[in-house]
């Protein structure tokens, strides 16, 4: 039971007037009343800073209670989804209070400090990558994952494609059906290609990056040609091929949106394709005067051109779907040549011929594919790449002879992670149409710095 001082129990008149009544009473509670009340009072400061240490406590587990759920839901929603897509190491979970994941070790603070203080905000932080999408095995030109900010991507690559083409033409009258008078000229016109690049990319923040293209360009051609009927019962080859610098391209991309878990990211672009390869007007071209019908000349370039001769602008956006275990990707893109003024091709006698105003056809785009995840450090990707390039035009009409060409490629690829820093990408393109080549094969080896 509690003791107080008489001050306390009577009022103040009253025991004044006891106190020098009995002085000996008084002496005799004073000391004692005063040294309970400093102990009392020193037990209930004790007691109420223990009380607010405890609700302290008590919030900030309440708080690392709900940010952990937070962090598992989207480990378990997104994250591991993620990487099983991409095959990279899935987070480990630990969602026991005691046993915190790292982030909130890190993060979490090491005394009960006042709820209003942002401290244990971290813990509930998702992951940077949760935000970024699915990494798979790149089989398009376009990769589909920006760089981190801050970081420095190298690749070099090297692409090897083949193409045959046949052709048939036929310049004479027919007697009767079956029987024609005149020249059949065969020609089969084979094409082989090697493409060194070295591609940087840089990631500005965490949506955005740009990325340069340098490429070296090696280029065969054989001409295989037999005409009929003309005292030549041999093939004729003729060989051309060239090598140098071909167009150098600039790429900027964005991230549209957050993306997550069935729902799909957005990523736009903008390339700029300049002309800084020899292109086709630049090389020699086998005619003396004009080609008419290929009689004062084959009509074929001397050397092959390493650029496309016109400088373009394509604006496009990949997307990509997780849906675990596999991701789905694509893009859709419209390339635009923009028109030369004035063009003139080189004859093999020195002289130049005027061709006036030349506009290469535009190019719609298109491709879809899958990728899918083996194990931690290998992918696969399979998909389907479709380009729809439109008529040449000379002084604003259709080239003779121009037609809208389809180009459409089947592929499949795979991807082999070393470390966090080096991984090695190749991809298997097999045409499916006559006017695309036959087979392309390409290696890519991105480096992060």
């Amino acid at each position: 039971m509690k003791r107080m001082s008489l001050s306390r129990l009577l009022p103040l008149p009253l025991a004044a007037g006891l106190l020098s009544a009995n002085p000996a009473w008084a002496q005799q509670a004073s000391p004692v009343s005063a040294a309970d009340e400093d102990r009392l009072d020193a037990l209930q400061r004790q007691i109420n800073e223990q009380t607010r240490q405890l609700e302290y406590t008590r919030q900030s587990l309440e708080q690392q209670q709900q940010a952990l759920s937070r962090l598992q839901s989207a480990l378990n929603e997104e994250v591991l989804a993620n990487a099983r897509a991409r095959g990279a190491h899935a987070p480990a979970v630990m969602p026991v209070l005691g046993q915190a994941p790292v982030l909130a070790a890190q993060s979490a603070p090491t005394q009960a400090t006042p709820p209003a203080r942002p401290a244990a905000q971290p813990v509930g932080q998702a992951p940077e990558s949760d935000s970024r999408p699915p990494e798979v095995a790149q089989i398009f030109d376009q990769p589909g994952v920006l760089t981190p900010p801050g970081k420095l991507v190298l690749e070099p690559s090297l692409q090897y494609g083949y193409s045959a083409n046949d052709r048939v033409a036929l310049v004479g009258y027919t007697v009767i059906p079956a029987i024609l008078i005149g020249l059949i000229d065969v020609r089969q016109v084979k094409t082989t290609t090697a493409v060194a690049t070295l591609t940087g990319r840089y990631g500005i923040n965490r949506r955005f990056e740009l990325e340069a293209k340098l490429p070296y360009v090696y280029i065969n051609g054989d001409t295989v040609s037999r005409e009929i009927f003309t005292g030549s019962a041999q093939d004729r080859v003729f060989n051309a091929s060239g090598n140098g610098i071909g167009d150098v391209e600039l790429t900027a991309r964005y991230q549209i949106n957050q993306g997550g878990p069935d729902k799909a990211f957005y990523i736009g672009w903008l390339r700029y394709k300049s002309r800084t390869g020899k292109d086709l007007f630049d090389v020699v071209t086998d005619c003396v005067t004009r080609c008419v019908a290929n009689t004062t000349g084959t009509g074929l370039p001397l050397d092959l051109p390493t650029g496309s001769g016109f400088e373009a602008l394509q604006p496009g956006v990949t997307w990509l779907y997780p849906s675990d275990p596999v991701v789905f990707f694509g893009s859709l893109s419209y390339l635009h040549n923009f028109k030369r003024r004035n063009v003139s091709r080189l004859l093999v006698d020195g002289k130049r011929e005027s061709l006036g105003d030349i506009e290469a056809g535009d190019i719609i785009g298109f491709n879809l594919g899958m990728g899918l995840a083996l194990n931690e450090k290998a992918a696969i990707s399979i998909g389907y790449d479709m380009n729809v390039v439109g008529k040449t035009q000379q002084n604003g009409q259709d080239v003779a002879g121009a037609v809208r060409v389809t180009l459409a490629t089947l592929l499949l690829g795979g991807t082999y992670r070393f470390n966090d820093r080096v991984s090695l990408n190749v991809a298997l393109g097999a045409g499916l149409t006559r006017d695309t080549p036959d087979v392309t094969f390409t290696a890519r080896v991105p480096i992060t710095f």
